[in-house]
């Protein structure tokens, strides 16, 4: 299956430096939206950045562990992942192991620390299928079973997400599935039908619960409750507002003195915004752009030599990062109605940031594994070849 040649050179230094550039914009971002409320809540102005620092490290040394496996360990043991991921999943449920807030319960606390599992899900259901697409491609391509088995796990990551409940979570793991069965070749009259009936779903899970109603009625008009379900999105446009072109500078930001809620996590962009204007926001959108760009172009490549895993580990990690980003930053900005979601190495929340540097180095460990120029052959595999 495989004709990786195992070469031994350095990371990609354009992923690498990407990568490095984010995690320095979210230690800054995070720094200044998060003083006030540090101060406020722990007497302590530098909590939460000494914090962000200590993930920092960790995530650091979890990619490395990571960077050191070769892609054939996480093909062989991706079904122990999602073993893994869904155990967490139900463990997170359980009464008196998950810790609730504001009515969610999706926090296992560790010792001085807490782990959010949908999180390590998303981690586990790109591993999982990117194997799964491999081991089944004439399945997945000919037969409707072939995409209804992995619908079915898919189906039972969704049930335990929401069981939470984390809708957030639920889309990005179901876009992301949906869009690597897309490009590994499903009928498209097989796609098309289970694509209606998931919408279908989800406008269902929108509908039944009060709250994101509300959150969908405040996003069309947010000023007709300016004090209550739309105030979130109103402060948030406020700081973007102020941005202006270059930004009020680093550290002056009015919205983060308790107007925005989740200013150093869910908005830290429109404080990032705020600070740094429309110039600072189009930087970190060139950022992303680029780091996704970059890694679509090592699925390409790892396709154009029949290395199908690498690949589809490619493109899961890049719906993953482009879907968050794009309802992170549509969210901050109104585009989108109001969902609690991190941004990618950005966001203050240890285990988002670990589960981002993981992805990044499987990537990272994809690229370095590949011919220095890889010439497509006549027959070769993959969705797009």
């Amino acid at each position: 299956m495989s004709q990786l040649t195992g070469r031994r050179f350095a990371a990609d230094p354009a992923l690498f430096l990407l990568g490095l550039a984010l995690l320095l914009v979210g230690l800054v971002a995070i720094s200044s939206a998060s003083i006030e409320y540090a101060d406020w809540h722990y007497r302590d102005a530098w909590h939460h950045t000494r914090r962000h620092l200590m993930y920092v490290a960790i995530s650091v040394t979890a990619a490395v562990v990571v960077y050191r496996l070769p892609p054939g360990f996480w093909l062989a043991s991706g079904w122990m992942w999602l073993l893994a991921g869904l155990a967490v999943l139900v463990l997170v449920l359980l009464p008196g192991i998950g810790k609730e807030v504001n009515g969610a319960q999706r926090w296992l606390p560790v010792g001085p620390f807490t782990l959010q599992p949908s999180e390590f899900a998303k981690f586990t259901v790109v591993i999982y299928l990117a194997g799964y697409l491999v081991r089944q491609a004439q399945e997945v391509r000919n037969e409707l079973t072939g995409f209804l088995k992995p619908m079915g796990v898919l189906g039972l990551v969704t049930v335990l997400l929401m069981a939470e409940p984390d809708f957030g979570a639920t889309v990005i793991v179901v876009a992301t599935a949906f869009g690597m069965l897309f490009l590994a070749g499903v009928k498209l009259v097989h796609f098309l039908s289970v694509l209606a009936l998931s919408l279908l779903g989800l406008m269902g899970l929108i509908f039944a619960a009060p709250y994101r109603v509300a959150r969908l009625t405040a996003y069309t008009d947010p000023w007709a409750d300016p004090y209550g379900s739309g105030f979130q999105l109103i402060q948030s446009l406020i700081a973007f507002g102020r941005g202006e072109w270059l930004g009020v500078g680093l550290g002056n930001s009015v919205q983060k003195l308790f107007y925005l809620p989740e200013a150093h996590t869910d908005f830290v962009f429109s404080i990032w915004a705020e600070e740094t204007g429309f110039l600072g926001s189009l930087l970190v959108i060139g950022l992303f752009s680029a780091l996704i760009g970059r890694i679509l172009w090592v699925a390409r490549r790892a396709q154009a030599v029949s290395e199908d895993f690498g690949a589809y580990l490619c493109y899961g990690v890049a719906l993953v990062f482009s879907g968050q980003a794009f309802v992170n930053m549509g969210v901050s900005s109104g585009l989108l109605p109001t969902k609690g979601l991190t941004l990618p190495f950005v966001s203050y929340g240890g285990t988002s940031l670990i589960v981002c540097c993981c992805m990044l180095a499987l990537v990272l460990r994809i690229e370095r594994e590949l011919p220095t120029a890889p010439v497509r052959k006549p027959h070769a595999a993959g969705a797009g070849a």
